[in-house]
C-alpha cells in the first residue's frame, strides 16, 4: 500500500472525502460503487466496486470459447480495466486501464465495428487492427464489454464476429442481473 500523504477527518454523520486527485487518478466519479475492506491491522481499505468482476472465471472462461471459436484475441472488460484475455498475452492486456474507444462505445450502448487500427489500453503502443467491441449493459447501465480483435493485417470483422461480441455481452449482462 502507498501512502498518499493526505489527510481527512471524518464528519458528524461518518463521512470521509476522497481527495480530487486520488478519484481522478483512480478513475472513480460519483455515483461509484466502492467495496469497503478491513485487515487485522485496523486498516480500511475501499475498492472501486466491479460488478462485473463477480463473474471473473465465468468471463475468462467464455473469452476463452470467443477465442477457440473465431481465432481472433477476445477480451471483456469492465467499467475501467481489461478483466480477462484469451488468444494474447496476458501481461499485455490483463488489468490494464481500457482505452477511450472503449469507453466511448460503452457510453453510447452500442456496438462498434473498427475497421481501422484502435488502441484497447490507455497506456499501450501497440494497436489492433480492427476490432469488434459490444458494451455489456445490465439493467441499463453500462458495465463492460466484450471486445474480439486482431493484430494480424488484411482481416476485417464482419457478421459473425459482431453477433457473437453481442450474443456475449447479451449473456453476461443476464449472468449480472440474475
Amino acid at each position: 500500500m502507498k501512502a498518499t500523504g493526505i489527510v481527512r477527518r471524518i464528519d458528524d454523520l461518518g463521512r470521509v472525502v476522497i481527495p480530487k486527485e486520488i478519484r481522478r487518478t483512480m478513475r472513480i466519479r460519483e455515483g461509484d460503487p466502492l467495496e469497503i475492506f478491513t485487515d487485522r491491522e485496523g486498516e480500511v481499505i475501499l475498492k472501486k466496486y466491479s460488478p462485473i468482476g463477480e463473474l471473473g472465471e465465468f468471463a475468462s472462461e467464455y473469452a476463452d470459447s470467443l477465442n477457440e471459436a473465431l481465432g481472433h484475441i477476445s477480451c471483456i472488460a469492465d467499467k475501467d480495466t481489461i478483466i480477462s484475455v484469451a488468444g494474447a498475452p496476458k501481461k499485455q492486456l490483463l488489468n490494464k486501464q481500457i482505452s477511450s474507444e472503449i469507453e466511448k462505445v460503452m457510453e453510447e450502448r452500442k456496438m462498434k465495428v473498427f475497421s481501422e487500427p484502435c488502441f484497447l489500453t490507455f497506456d499501450e503502443d501497440i494497436k489492433y487492427n480492427c476490432a469488434v467491441i459490444a458494451p455489456i449493459i445490465a439493467e441499463g447501465d453500462p458495465v463492460g464489454a466484450v471486445i474480439i480483435t486482431t493484430k494480424e493485417q488484411g482481416v476485417q470483422m464482419g457478421d459473425l464476429e459482431a453477433k457473437l461480441a453481442e450474443t456475449a455481452a447479451g449473456f453476461l449482462a443476464k449472468q449480472m442481473e440474475s
